[in-house]
């Protein structure tokens, strides 16, 4: 099992609600964690932009990564969505059993 921790923006809370709940009913993330806002500024077809963010972080599996990246495109309203995927090199045992066990299709 490859545990990984993927970071999204979404652009509101009705956004990051909707996407932390479906991912976590379809088994796809075992948890979502969302940040309080954060403002981004970045650039985008040649125009620097800044806007208002809330950030999710998202436990799952590599196993699981393909279709929890698919879900997260459908459900988003960018059309091109913040989707990193990091490696989770260690953690607690017990918390990263828990997190295989909820993301087992």
């Amino acid at each position: 099992m490859e545990p990984l921790l993927l970071i999204t923006n979404c652009p509101d809370e009705t956004v990051a609600n909707a996407i932390a709940l479906a991912v976590v009913e379809e088994k796809l993330a075992a948890c979502v964690n969302l940040l309080p806002r954060v403002q981004s500024i970045y650039r985008w077809q040649g125009v620097v932009e800044s806007a208002s963010e809330i950030p999710l972080l998202i436990k799952t599996t590599g196993e699981r990564y393909a279709a929890l990246e698919a879900r997260i495109r459908e459900l988003h309203p960018y059309t091109v969505p913040e989707i990193i995927a990091v490696p989770i090199s260690r953690g607690l045992p017990a918390y990263l059993n828990w997190l295989a066990e909820e993301t087992r299709q």
